[in-house]
């Protein structure tokens, strides 16, 4: 099976390439190794150079940007895939609010640039996200109302509505899976799971937006494990997932752990953030059930997985 992978070169995504050529899949990437205008261009550069060295030589990987059809078609004409997973998409809320307008243009225009070019295709599987929920107290499951809070999670929510009315439309079954506060290695310095963790090497202070504020953070190893699983079943044709750890933990728990794994660093606790959701634990009982996913990794050893990488490749 021949599986393309749009932001291959991306946290998630170049850990999925990696993940699916051990399975025994061929895995192609797409990505535009952009900065988002956030970020600095070298950190990012360097980035993806490490990202590159995770994937094997043989694995090609095309650097296209979806916004551009016209790229996406040449390569769908080339190549014959099976399944698309559609990955690539402005990667948080703060990158969102950073440039709307390209935000907006790149989850709308974008996904339906793939969408178009998938025709061939026998399966769409779009990865969103824990945000389309908005605020929520307790645990959800995919059949709880989504009310997003901030632009990310709209334009999430809006892309698994194209994602099912192209399916609709073109009679190719689609899968969506929603994940949550997926860290691990070579991630983004900015993200929160990282962040800490800097902080803490550094004896600097970790801000926790609220003490009682918690999400339900998913090692990337649990969440590629899980897509792929979601490849393989023929039950997940036309359903959407929850793909979590299933165990939400507050921000101040992520901070104390990433303070005790430095043995250095110090925590500040303010207001929460109200541009972010209130969030908890997504029930991943359907996940379990169909595709027989079985998250392993918690807060705990994933932190010092994640801590052990971090200060051997800074």
């Amino acid at each position: 099976m021949k599986i393309l992978i749009t932001g291959g070169l991306g946290f998630i995504g170049h850990h999925l390439i990696e993940h699916l050529y051990n399975l025994g899949y061929q895995a192609i990437g797409i990505d535009s190794a952009t900065d988002y205008d956030v970020s600095d261009s070298s950190t990012i550069e360097t980035l993806i150079s490490s990202r590159l060295e995770s994937i094997p030589d043989n694995i090609n990987i095309y650097k296209t940007d979806i916004n551009y059809y016209s790229e996406l078609s040449n390569i769908f004409e080339n190549e014959s895939f099976d399944t698309v997973i559609h990955l690539a998409s402005f990667p948080r809320q703060k990158t969102v609010e950073k440039n709307p307008s390209l935000a907006a243009r790149t989850m709308i225009e974008g996904t339906i640039n793939v969408l178009r070019a998938s025709s061939n295709a026998n399966r769409f599987i779009f990865i969103s996200s824990s945000m389309v929920y908005g605020d929520f107290n307790g645990s959800v499951d995919e059949e709880s109302p989504c009310n997003p809070k901030g632009q990310y999670g709209i334009l999430k929510l809006a892309g698994e509505n194209l994602v099912k009315d192209w399916s609709r439309g073109n009679n190719i079954p689609y899968t969506i899976i929603r994940p949550s506060a997926v860290y691990g290695s070579r991630d983004i310095d900015d993200r929160i799971v990282p962040k800490f963790l800097n902080a803490a090497v550094k004896n600097q202070t970790l801000n926790v937006n609220g003490k009682d504020e918690s999400i339900d953070f998913t090692h990337v190893d649990d969440l590629v494990d899980g897509i792929a699983l979601a490849v393989e079943s023929k039950q997940a044709k036309n359903q959407t997932f929850n793909m979590t750890r299933g165990s939400a933990r507050t921000i101040y728990d992520a901070a104390e752990i990433a303070v005790g794994l430095a043995s250095t660093g110090r925590i500040s606790v303010n207001e929460p953030d109200s541009s972010y959701p209130s969030r908890g634990t997504l029930d991943i009982s359907k996940a379990k059930d169909i595709l027989h996913y079985n998250p392993s990794i918690d807060i705990e050893s994933g932190f010092e997985k994640t801590y052990q990488w971090l200060i051997q490749n800074k």
